[in-house]
């Protein structure tokens, strides 16, 4: 019957493929054993030879488990579920509200407690938020319209859609965005938004052959209408006293050529801008940068050992109030990054809840607080943190990684690998096919408006009309013995110093 024999011979078919594939299973099996017995720079894959080699697979799979399946809303770091949801419905214009209570602990020490007013602010008598003036001695100061920007994420550390739907996106919320330390892009501009142009150690973008500031390229990029201020970057959170770090593989022929550095080799940035050694020297390239630009220039740093500010600020008063920086970001030392040592991201720089309001009493101290406009930066990314930035006294707050959220980023935490699976942080072409710039762009915005709504939801519950007029008293925050106590009491003001006092002090007290 040709039927049966059609039987038989796909039976022998499956049987001689089956065999074929044990038998492939098998020596694959007896390769990988004698390769674990002969080796010997694992010593568990040499005492379990083949077995010992699930250790590393369920290491890495760990990672993606406990994200999914085993930690809690509130649990993970750097940023928990619950944080990086309500991120994700404010990028999608989804109901953000939640039911049956908050999961948050309200007693765990640091929790922040806003005070609500009796008679909370009606929707009718808010009011909208006023531009506030950066730079108002040179010739071009900016009027910034939002309280809420984006941080500087540079390209190269983000890919070119990425950047692009940054760019769209903040157009339409009406934001700024920094451009990060590897100096302006196309990509940067292509949306009409407004620019921040950080220039970090390297002076990438605005250097000379020998890494110098390069003034006829400082000047050329000043005249872009686009370009509203310059960031000088002493420091990040991620890596205070370390560079901008961006891998060989990330440095591409378009990158290499913006930077203006060789491909493919690793970009390492220098620890600090070599001609700045002092508080003199910081005000001197300040103030270069800003006559040569004509534009708002500002610093970004990390505060750890703070008694410079105060220096600082003498320094400000000793020379008049032209001199001082127009903006100070204020980074916090939990702050992100694409790469950076283990030892620097852990254990190195204040975390902004400790370094802001220390910076900001010292700016009161001194009456330089209208003077210089203070952005606060580092793990920003919901309604409360921005709104307790802005009772601390911050002026504006940057988050780059909120934005990277709403970029659609999962927290992969494969920045530095070249490996993003969602698009972001890579310039693998086939995984930035994923990530439309038309489509981000639009949570972009959602999510930038998103925040500021929900900003002058907390402001009205406080009783004043906008979120900039936020203050310490507005929040409590909650101590080791579960008491809440008033910010305004915790850091009560700073004795307030004139000019005649500043410009009396000593040279020993002038350097201390």
């Amino acid at each position: 019957m040709p039927d049966g024999h059609m039987i038989m011979a796909g039976l022998s078919l499956l049987s001689t493929t089956f065999l074929t594939i044990v038998g492939s299973i098998i020596l694959i099996l007896i390769g990988l054993l004698v390769i674990d017995i002969t080796q010997s720079t694992d010593a568990i894959r040499r005492n379990y030879p083949v077995i010992g080699r699930f250790r590393g697979l369920f290491t890495a799979l760990g990672e993606f488990f406990r994200q999914y399946f085993f930690a809690m809303d509130r649990e993970e770091l750097p940023f928990n579920r619950a944080e990086r949801d309500w991120v994700a419905r404010a990028a999608s214009k989804a109901d953000n509200t939640v039911a049956f209570g908050s999961t948050k602990n309200l007693q765990a020490t640091g929790a922040l407690i806003f005070v609500n007013c009796p008679f909370p602010t009606l929707d009718e008598d808010a009011q909208a938020s006023e531009p506030v003036l950066i730079g108002p001695y040179c010739d071009h100061p900016y009027a910034a319209r939002s309280v809420f920007n984006i941080s500087g994420m540079s390209f190269g550390a983000l890919s070119e859609p990425a950047v692009r739907a940054l760019s769209n996106g903040a157009r339409m919320a009406g934001c700024w965005m920094n451009t990060g330390e590897g100096g302006l892009s196309p990509f940067h501009l292509e949306g009409g938004a407004d620019i921040v142009m950080q220039i970090g150690t390297a002076k990438y973008g605005v250097r000379d052959a020998e890494g110098r500031l390069d003034d006829d390229r400082l000047r050329a990029i000043a005249a872009i209408t686009q370009v509203r201020m310059f960031e000088l970057k002493m420091s990040q959170g991620a890596k205070p006293g370390k560079g901008g770090i961006l891998p060989a593989a990330k440095v591409t022929p378009q990158i290499a050529a913006i930077r203006g550095i060789p491909e493919y080799r690793d970009s390492i940035s220098p620890n600090r801008h070599p001609e700045i050694n002092s508080v003199p020297e910081l005000l001197d390239m300040i103030a270069h940068v800003r006559r040569v630009t004509g534009k708002p220039t500002g610093v970004k740093t990390v505060i750890g050992a703070y008694g410079w500010v105060e220096q600082l600020c003498r320094e400000i008063i000793a020379r008049g109030p032209a001199s001082a920086p127009d903006f100070i970001t204020i980074d916090g030392g939990n702050g992100g990054t694409g790469a950076a040592p283990l030892a620097l991201i852990d254990n190195v720089g204040l975390t902004l809840q400790e370094s802001l309001p220390l910076v900001v009493d010292q700016l009161r101290r001194f009456g330089l607080d209208g003077r210089v406009r203070v952005i606060a930066s580092g793990k920003l990314i919901t309604p409360a943190d921005v709104a307790w930035a802005l009772c601390a006294g911050a002026d504006f707050v940057n988050t780059a990684r909120g934005f990277m959220f709403s970029l659609g980023c999962i927290q992969a935490l494969k920045c530095n690998r070249n490996t993003c699976p969602t698009g972001i942080t890579t310039h693998n072409k086939r995984l930035q096919k994923g990530l439309n710039p038309q489509d981000k762009a639009v949570k972009v915005a959602n999510y930038c408006l998103g925040m500021v709504h929900e900003l002058e939801v907390i402001a009205h519950s406080c009783g004043v009309g906008a979120p900039h007029q936020l203050a310490r008293k507005h929040v409590r925050i909650v101590q080791f013995d579960g008491r809440s106590v008033p910010m305004d009491e915790l850091y009560p003001p700073l004795p307030g110093i004139d000019a005649g006092a500043a410009l009396a002090a000593s040279p020993a007290e002038r350097v201390r």
